[in-house]
């Protein structure tokens, strides 16, 4: 799984929209749409707060595997 496919599925998961997660990033939906097209990738700070707010540790929010 992508980090896009991943950032989707976490937000779908949870019943949120676009609109009701980026403000609670301190980002605007449109740059968060774009993450989840895969456009562009977050500031570190961004993938902090993804991480925080969806539990998880930095590895697990970009799939990354050992």
């Amino acid at each position: 799984m992508t980090f896009p496919e991943h950032l989707l599925k976490l937000r779908k998961e949870r019943g949120l929209n676009q609109t009701e997660i980026a403000p609670l990033l301190g980002i605007s939906w449109r740059a968060y749409q774009t993450y989840e097209r895969g456009e562009t990738e977050p500031q570190l700070s961004t993938l902090i707060a993804l991480a925080d707010f969806y539990d998880i540790s930095l590895d697990e929010l970009v799939c990354r595997e050992r």
